[in-house]
């Protein structure tokens, strides 16, 4: 192993004197020895990529990496700019971030050896300690046995994961990193401004928030359905009721104080401890929630109880009760400790958790409305023009009887579109966020999904984004949604507010990343300026990929490089299944990530990048075409020699 990994790190720098024992080494690796060679890298990998998470947030790495500090950093560089206090808190007042988490198939390792480590991760902070020699000895001996359990344990599972458990894997980074961190980047962010502008944080504030899209993502995906997408939405208000159950177990015993307001008291019919009797009230109605949810996964439909605790209000009022009375009787300490930790975990989580985004391919609504229209009789949907589609549409849009007949009895892949719907319809806009998309490339694609949530009974506006992903798609971006911004209907519809997502992976693929890039810039200028002209908030979704070849990269630096105004209505952005564990995985870390996004929204709203001279357009215009043909020539070449080795090895296979 570390013959080969010395002789790996020569040759990479140039020996090929080197380069060439490497090959021998591993030509003569036999098959039986290949796995287990295999095996140790990715474990290196894994421990390497744990030393250097640690590193970051330990005392000795926070002074060595880049922006250790990047919410007091950014205020400074703002007092030092010169501008208003007023503007500064405006701006994180209007602060507006959306992590989406989704799952990707590289990120395969299994739960229990993320546990293992977790714990090596303790194991890390504990050795910077100080102990006695034998606390150290066996602070060691435990870091060695947890490394020696990961080396026995299958890295890979054996079957696929369902969607389900994706979702429970989302579930849990929530329950072992970001139930903390985020009370704890909020506990910064607000010391941070209190000392920068003499003003605090609001109580309420919830600059980052969390959706995903595991369970809803159903885009080529044939296992997520309607059925997996409520038992997601089941089992993300389940592990919201657990967490905060276990969150007032801790408060009830912490508020012991016998004073309080009035309306405590009377919320607590007198009792003596009044806050105790209140949130163990409270955690007695998260009980029976959680019970019934149990109850609920088991069956398609059970009837939901009035009593249940289903909106985040019901949540949030014993608590701000509980909250207020401290203040008023001079407990100001008390109320902004634990009692305000899990206020803002309510702001930002709630009884469902994570939000869920809803993703469908555009053709699987086209394939509702031909089914529809030959089944009434009105002709092909899926034949007609663009401008008949709209038409047919807006009209049924505009129209207040139903559009479905009782009698119809659809195919199987209409129906599951349907039942999705129906889903969204019946969880709320408390559970859901944005229904995605995929290959959106006219305006009727958004039109269509509008009028199945009307027809499902949806009682919220909920958001309805085109996702422009392939190269062509970013370029007509900007004509779409022109066309789109351009009826009267849709634009009362959506009250101000549009959201576009942006998708990096498949561009980068059309044109690679050069090419992509200023595709990606161009598309979202575009449409900040359109959005200006009819007065639209918007709000753009980036699809960003975990590695550079699909339009990852470094998320502050990729935010700064936003065209300017393109942060005014927020920021949306998936975190990859490969890179959530990498910047989420540990609380101090995931503390050190929320804080370089809030730090990066903050600096694009106030000290936005310059508008690029027309000089830089033209070359940016060069360089983009010639990496795109180049891209196009290699992509051309390569799939010519995969076509001849298909050949070669099905001649041999004859």
């Amino acid at each position: 192993m570390e013959q080969i990994r010395q002789l790996s790190k020569e040759a990479r720098q140039g020996d090929s004197k080197q380069a060439e024992q490497l090959r021998q080494v591993l030509t003569a690796l036999s098959d039986d020895e290949l796995l287990p060679v295999a095996r140790a890298f990715a474990q290196f990998l894994n421990l390497a990529n744990l030393a250097e998470q640690h590193f970051s947030v330990s005392q000795a790495g926070r002074h060595s990496i880049e922006k250790p500090e990047p919410l007091t950093e950014l205020f400074q560089r703002l007092k030092d700019a010169a501008l208003q206090k007023g503007d500064i808190n405006q701006a994180v007042r209007d602060l507006s971030i959306e992590l989406v988490l989704t799952a990707h198939p590289t990120e395969v390792a299994r739960r229990t050896l993320i546990h293992k480590l977790s714990e090596i991760a303790a194991c890390l902070a504990q050795l910077e300690q100080q102990h006695t020699p034998w606390q150290q000895q066996q602070l060691q001996l435990r870091l060695t046995e947890l490394i020696s359990q990961a080396w026995h344990t299958n890295e890979i599972r054996e079957q696929r994961p369902t969607p389900v458990d994706e979702a429970k894997s989302g579930f849990a980074v929530i329950e072992s990193s970001l139930w903390q961190a985020v009370p704890d980047f909020l506990r910064e962010l607000d010391a941070d401004l209190n000392k920068a502008m003499g003003t605090g944080l609001p109580l309420d504030a919830a600059p980052i928030r969390f959706s995903s899209w595991m369970g809803g993502d159903r885009d080529g995906n044939p296992f997520v359905t309607a059925k997996v997408t409520r038992q997601v939405l089941l089992l993300s208000r389940w592990k919201a009721a657990d967490l905060f159950i276990h969150d007032l177990d801790l408060l009830s015993t912490e508020l012991s104080m016998n004073t309080g307001t009035a309306e405590l008291l009377a919320a607590s019919e007198q009792a003596s401890e009044p806050y105790r009797a209140v949130l163990n009230k409270l955690r007695q109605q998260l009980i029976y929630t959680r019970d019934w949810l149990t109850e609920a996964l088991k069956h398609d439909r059970l009837q939901r109880p009035a009593d249940l605790l289903w909106h985040n209000q019901q949540l949030l009022e014993p608590l701000l009760l509980c909250y207020q009375s401290l203040l008023a009787n001079g407990m100001q300490l008390i109320a902004r400790g634990r009692l305000t930790d899990t206020l803002r975990r309510a702001y930002a989580f709630g009884l469902t958790l994570l939000k869920l985004d809803v993703r469908q391919d555009a053709g699987r609504h086209a394939e509702v409305f031909a089914e529809l229209t030959r089944y009434l009789g009105l002709g092909d949907y899926g034949a007609w023009t663009e401008s008949d589609r709209q038409a047919f549409l807006l009209r049924e849009l505009a129209n207040k009887r139903p559009l479905f007949p009782k009698s119809w009895q659809p195919s199987a892949e209409v129906q599951e579109v349907l039942d999705t719907c129906d889903i969204v319809a019946r969880h709320g806009s408390e559970a859901l966020s944005t229904y995605v998309i995929s290959m959106a490339g006219k305006p009727s694609d958004v039109l269509a999904v509008q009028l199945l949530l009307k027809e499902a009974g949806i009682s919220f506006p909920m958001p309805v984004a085109p996702l422009f992903e392939t190269l062509s798609d970013l370029q007509n971006a900007p004509d779409c949604m022109r066309q789109l911004l351009s009826i009267d209907w849709y634009r009362g519809y959506i009250n101000g507010r549009q959201e576009v997502m942006i998708g990096y992976s498949d561009s980068a693929k059309d044109a690679g990343v050069l090419a992509a890039a200023w595709a990606q810039y161009s598309a979202q200028e575009a449409l900040v300026k359109l959005s200006g002209d009819y007065g639209v908030k918007l709000t753009l979704f980036h699809g960003r990929g975990g590695t550079i070849g699909r339009g990852g990269g470094p998320a502050h630096a990729a935010i700064l490089s936003q065209p300017p105004g393109s942060l005014a209505g927020g920021l949306r952005v998936t975190e990859q299944g490969e890179m959530i564990r990498f910047k989420f995985g540990l609380p101090e870390l995931a503390v050190r990530s929320l804080a370089l996004y809030a730090s990066a929204v903050l600096e694009g709203m106030l000290l936005p990048p310059p508008v690029p001279k027309a000089s830089w357009r033209k070359l940016m215009s060069q360089l983009a075409g010639a990496s795109a043909t180049r891209i196009g020539l290699w992509c051309g070449i390569t799939k010519t020699l995969c076509l001849i080795l298909v050949r070669h090895a099905r001649a041999r296979a004859g």
